[in-house]
């Protein structure tokens, strides 16, 4: 039986009951989409010569170089193990 055959589950509330997304795969896409603006002030930084906006852009660039290695090494262990990291 496929999923779109199934009917939702609801709660004893009504809301419907779905799988939450793990708060590591939201860290890893937020940091990711991060980059873009990041990446584009940067690129302004270096057009327009402002130093200060080059070395700040790139703290913030390993600042989410780290939440993207944080998320994934708590995801693989959390796989690996079978547990999640959401609470409920």
């Amino acid at each position: 039986m496929a999923n779109e055959d199934m009917p939702e589950q609801t709660s004893a509330k009504g809301q419907p009951m779905v799988r939450a997304t793990p708060r590591d795969v939201v860290y890893i896409r937020l940091a990711s989409f991060g980059f873009i603006p990041v990446a584009v002030l940067a690129v302004f930084g270096f057009a327009t010569g402002t130093t200060w906006l080059i070395v700040a852009m790139a703290v913030l660039a390993v600042i989410l170089i780290g939440v993207i290695t944080v998320g994934v090494r708590r995801q693989s262990r959390n796989s690996r193990d079978g547990i999640t990291t959401e609470a409920g």
